[in-house]
């Protein structure tokens, strides 16, 4: 799994970067309409989707786990494509999509985790960006009625710190790839 993604380590970064767009964009305008944050979401989804199953659809052969990605990817993809289907969901509506997505994709992570474990250090970035998703999942579970610009903070705090987990991942999978090219060469 490791030799997979770290060949692809740029996709993380990619991914994480997205992320933190995103966030920044939902700060930079709190004013952001209802219809403009489902659009938003969906897009952010969707390209975020896509970058996993590119990841996992390159990476396929070098691992037997390359469907955890690929089925984050996936659900990525139908996530934002819902969304984008459909931009006149109500808040609470929007609010449980965007759970559901975060729920999902922590628990998925949290399997990535542990498998990447036996194969590098720092795995608990991958571990803590489940974690940080599953308790955004679960914090917008509880409180569906608040509705989805008044979380628009919340939902840009998380974006950044999870995009950032993604960030520091990638690069931690680059930093290893370089040590075992230096090993194989030995």
């Amino acid at each position: 799994m490791l030799q997979s993604l770290a060949k692809y380590w740029w996709v993380l970064v990619v991914r994480g970067l997205l992320a933190i767009g995103f966030g920044i964009a939902a700060y930079a305008s709190p004013a952001l309409t209802l219809a403009t944050l489902v659009l938003f979401f969906g897009a952010f989804a969707l390209v975020s989707g896509a970058f996993a199953v590119i990841g996992a659809i390159a990476g396929r052969r070098g691992h037997e786990d390359w469907w955890v990605l690929l089925l984050e990817g996936l659900l990525g993809v139908a996530f934002g494509v819902l969304t984008l289907r459909a931009p006149g969901l109500t808040a609470v509506v929007l609010v449980l999509y965007i759970a559901a997505w975060a729920l999902i994709t922590g628990v998925l992570e949290l399997i990535s985790a542990i498998r990447l474990r036996k194969e590098i250090e720092g795995e608990f970035w991958l571990g803590l960006s489940g974690l940080i998703s599953i308790a955004f999942g679960m914090l917008l579970m509880i409180a569906p009625g608040s509705g989805a610009l008044a979380l628009l903070w919340v939902i840009a705090a998380y974006a950044v710190v999870w995009g950032a987990f993604l960030i520091f991942l990638g690069f931690r999978v680059r930093g290893a790839a370089a040590g075992l090219a230096a090993s194989a060469r030995i």
